[in-house]
């Protein structure tokens, strides 16, 4: 990505002087206001020791719960009123952001994303009335349902194309940094890696609603939103004769959990999973998602409060240190640009932000009008240097309607669907992308009856031999292209790695290389003419929308599609 770090990149602070330091300051400690308890991550200043970072913090008037002295951070808990102020001033710590509120919140507040990513029960309703999409007849070799996966054959990873040529190998692995995956769909379950997976998360149940599990933390191989399953699905479900296959149906997949039930991705579960990934040998991460509770984080938008601008700063630059981190243990970050039909590079005013904590209807208690300057404000972690941030495209490869774009911040495209991408303009569910779908996600949403039949054509259902059921849903969204761009490039580091000393039976390969291969094997895919691409919507609530957005770049590098659409089977086949 060329947008540089911020101006809060870290000086470097000699541990000897750090641990004096926050002797000092601890005995120099006085009384604090007490209010509510607030949970906080605490980045440490570079070269702070942990053991003089955890004595500072204290003397700030916080508890640490943990610590991960690799990247230099901590999480931790004050009910100290002053507590940002404090550990701003301390030396050794750059400062803290709060992470989350221990306060109530509704348990059926949902991601924002969900409004692009999931069709309005309206639109589902007038889809309901269409004829059901049944599974079609398949060309031999073909699982059964490949013949919806327009995206498959959009990028060459067919039966035919990079199946053929490289399906992937066990020996590499693909990090999913999301909501969680079901592990135990058959049509997941031959790839995913139960014991290379972690949860960092911990359900919040005034947030997420009711704990499913005593302790609140969710088995590995569980999701209870669904995005991370489909995400999954898409980068490696398995050619096994059952429902789809995926970019890269032989690869080893794992979740890394830090998104909540509710849709949000704080800070410190980012961090955790980052980490992970990078000491655990994992070779590519998907991220299709940002950072709560900012859209933008600002290094000092003066419509936010010194407290909101230091935590907006510290989430910059500590998803900035884990992603280095993360490169240079062999992990390549691939994220998703974002659904708001947004010029990242003129990004004009967000009203969403601070999106949490929330009301009692769910709506944001401080969201307000914020101009954003595209110069000192990045979405994270899609802005963030060394990570590959991807567009989406629909059937026809025109870029989404909701997907951003930008001439610095795209890097590739991929498809991520288009229900509007139809002759006349009326959403279909053919246009959006097919993958695997939690069961008890499906109970939930009410989209099988009693019986475990769909009854949206949204949902598809399948069987295997012994009669199991195996559901897949249409979804939509920047958060399906970046998968598609994640398993190119695990099939990257298949074709191209080499044995990985500090991971004994596994593969690795350079970041910068599997980036390099990645985008240069992308097919060139120009701007539009004319540049001012106009999208005419009809949909079931609002009737025609008609919305527009300008290209902006050459033909082999612009604004929609960046380097180009990611290509599966020139991907395999570059030397």
């Amino acid at each position: 990505m060329s947008t540089a770090l911020l101006a809060t990149t870290l000086a470097v602070t000699q541990s000897a002087s750090a641990d004096t330091a926050a002797q000092t300051t601890a005995q120099s400690t006085t009384k604090t206001t007490q209010g509510a308890t607030t949970r906080y991550v605490v980045l440490y200043d570079a070269g702070t020791s942990d053991a003089a970072a955890r004595s500072a913090i204290e003397a700030a008037g916080g508890t640490v719960l943990s610590s991960n002295a690799e990247v230099g951070y901590a999480l931790v808990e004050s009910a100290a009123t002053d507590f940002t102020a404090r550990t701003d001033a301390a030396v050794g710590l750059v400062g803290a952001a709060a992470d989350r509120s221990i306060g109530k919140a509704p348990a059926d507040v949902a991601s924002s994303a969900d409004a692009v990513e999931k069709l309005t029960q309206a639109e589902r309703a007038t889809l309901a009335g269409r004829s059901t999409l049944k599974s079609p007849a398949r060309a031999p070799r073909q699982e059964p349902l490949a013949a919806l996966q327009w995206d498959m054959r959009a990028i060459g990873a067919t039966t035919d194309g990079s199946y053929r040529t490289q399906p992937g190998s066990k020996k590499v692995t693909v990090g999913i940094i999301d909501t969680g995956v079901d592990g135990t769909h058959p049509d997941i379950a031959p790839n995913f890696d139960a014991a290379g997976s972690r949860n960092f998360v911990t359900d919040l149940p005034d947030l997420d609603g009711e704990c499913e599990v005593a302790g609140c933390v969710d088995p590995v191989d569980v999701d209870d939103d669904g995005h991370g399953t489909h995400v999954a699905s898409t980068i490696g479900s398995p050619v096994n004769g059952l429902g789809i296959a995926g970019v890269a149906p032989n690869v080893n997949l794992v979740s890394l959990r830090a998104g909540q039930d509710s849709g949000y991705f704080f800070l410190q579960p980012t961090l955790d999973a980052l980490t992970f990934a990078a000491d655990s040998g994992v070779d590519v991460v998907n991220m299709s998602f940002y950072v709560d509770p900012w859209l933008y984080n600002c290094q000092a938008n003066p419509a936010d409060t010194p407290a909101e601008q230091q935590q907006q700063r510290i989430i910059v630059a500590a998803v900035q240190r884990a992603i280095d981190y993360a490169r240079s243990k062999g992990v390549l970050p691939v994220s998703a640009s974002g659904n708001e039909a947004t010029d990242l590079g003129a990004p004009g005013v967000d009203s969403t932000s601070p999106d949490y904590p929330v009301d009692a209807d769910g709506n944001p208690v401080d969201a307000r009008d914020r101009t954003i300057d595209n110069a000192t404000c990045l979405n994270v972690p899609a802005e963030n240097d060394g990570v590959v941030t991807v567009n989406s495209t629909g059937p026809s490869g025109r870029k989404a309607y909701y997907s951003n774009f930008g001439t610095e911040q795209s890097d590739v495209s991929a498809p991520g669907g288009d229900a509007y991408d139809t002759p006349n303009g009326r959403s279909a569910p053919g246009g959006m992308i097919l993958a695997a779908y939690p069961a008890n996600v499906a109970k939930a949403e009410g989209t099988i009856d009693e019986n475990g039949e769909p009854n949206t054509p949204m949902v598809l259902r399948e069987k295997t031999k012994d009669g199991q059921d195996a559901y897949y849903q249409y979804l939509q969204g920047t958060s399906m292209a970046a998968p598609h761009a994640a398993g190119v490039a695990g099939l990257v580091v298949s074709e191209y790695g080499k044995p990985d000393p500090a991971h004994p039976g596994t593969l690795t390969l350079d970041p910068a290389l599997t980036q390099a291969i990645l985008l240069g094997t992308a097919t060139d895919t120009p701007c539009p003419v004319p540049a001012e691409f106009t999208y005419r919507r009809v949909s079931a609530t609002a009737g025609e929308l008609v919305s527009t957005a300008t290209c902006a770049g050459t033909l082999d590098d612009n604004g929609f599609y960046g380097e180009g659409i990611v290509n599966a089977l020139t991907a395999v086949s570059a030397f």
